[in-house]
């Protein structure tokens, strides 16, 4: 068992505690959090020495494991560009546990990351929610298959249109081919349970978990008509959907408020290096809140490293995000927004023992990061004094 002393508690549901406790039991599942726990017998105990202790940071949309650091193409496994549609690729199957970006983002106060394949294709697979601390991929799902990936605008035109001169070309091939893909899934579906037989379609058995709302389409879109063209297609056919970036948000919160949807931003640090990109503002999650969106904050590492999630928090709150709504933007919102809620995001008892002791609040103070990191109970990165 493990035992946090002497904390400020900030648990994400409930009120804080300035002085508090964290156990954690021998399965790696918090057991209890309270102003005062007697350590059990044999427990390891840490004092936090008035330091901040939070859950875990979620991440709700990047590519670690997939886009490996300091590799080059070799280490690119994110974007298979030979076939717009590819929803039968996992991102499981491309997750390297030993990049370097897993440790840097334990040491940034990360513990859970949704990752998966990029933005080329019109369909690219399916994300996973995964631990960030382990050697093997398949001990460190959290869920699996998370959202199925899908593009809107400039990146499937730049990949097929201007590289391949093949469809897609515009906006109205992106969004056919989807169409195309989900009514031929649909149809499918409806043949399977009848009892016709149809014959096996690998991209198909794929698609059946979106149709059959068991996971949503997470949408990659910046543009505003390319976020309600996702919408769109989304109530065409009836299936869930994340709005994953969703840069011209602030120009459309009212009508995004009307539909409810999910709204992952980011990633808002850095150049704008495309025309999409030209009203990337942190003031975005701040707007879209304040009109109702439910919200995360994202790094799209690597684009971001992702150990500099609380960091993007820090700047949205800057930019006039409530620092409150910020914390739940990098933790229990991200959870409660990919369906792992029961698992993370939160200090509760019966959820995985993921705690952050921090140096400093990382959303006020420029350095401040994770000075100690404890993933499913196990302490997993100690800074040094």
């Amino acid at each position: 068992m493990l035992l946090i002393q002497n904390g400020h508690i900030k648990p994400m549901v409930g009120p804080e505690l300035e002085r508090g406790c964290v156990l954690i039991d021998d399965n790696g599942k918090i057991a209890a959090v309270a102003p005062e726990i007697a350590a059990p017998a044999g427990a390891q105990v840490l004092d936090a020495g008035g330091r901040l202790v939070t859950p875990g940071c979620v991440e709700a949309h990047c590519h670690i494991g997939l886009d490996n650091e300091a590799v080059g193409w070799e280490g690119h496994d994110y974007n298979e560009i030979v076939d717009p549609l590819t929803p039968q690729m996992r991102a499981i199957d491309s997750i390297n546990p030993q990049d370097e970006a897993f440790g840097n983002a334990l040491q940034g106060g990360v513990t859970t990351a949704c990752t998966g394949p990029g933005s080329a294709n019109v369909v690219g697979g399916t994300f996973v929610a995964i631990k960030l601390a382990g050697k093997r991929v398949d001990k460190m799902i959290v869920r699996e298959p998370l959202a199925m990936k899908c593009a809107f605008g400039e990146n499937p035109k730049r990949c097929y249109g201007q590289g391949m001169k093949k469809s897609p070309m515009t906006r109205m091939a992106t969004a056919a081919l989807l169409r195309e893909l989900l009514f031929k899934t649909r149809r499918y579906l409806e043949d399977k349970e009848s009892g016709k037989n149809p014959a096996f379609d690998m991209k198909l058995e794929a698609m059946i978990p979106v149709i059959k709302g068991e996971i949503p389409l997470k949408a990659h879109a910046h543009r505003a008509d390319d976020i309600l063209t996702a919408v769109r297609i989304a109530r065409e056919f009836g299936v869930r959907m994340t709005l994953d970036h969703c840069t011209d948000g602030a120009l459309i919160a009212d009508e995004l408020a009307e539909e409810g949807l999910p709204a992952f931003v980011g990633p808002s640090l850095g150049g704008k290096t495309k025309i999409e990109l030209k009203n990337k503002s942190f003031t975005t999650p701040a707007v879209l809140h304040a009109a109702g969106v439910p919200i995360s904050i994202i790094t799209d590492a690597p684009v971001i490293p992702l150990q500099y999630l609380p960091m993007c928090a820090g700047l949205a709150v800057n930019a006039g995000l409530d620092k409150e709504e910020a914390w739940r933007a990098i933790t229990i919102n991200p959870a409660a927004l990919t369906g792992i809620a029961d698992r993370v995001g939160s200090l509760e008892p019966g959820k995985d023992g993921d705690v952050v002791i921090w140096t400093a609040d990382p959303l006020t103070t420029v350095g401040g990061e994770a000075y100690t990191t404890i993933v499913n109970g196990r302490i997993v990165y100690q800074a040094e004094g």
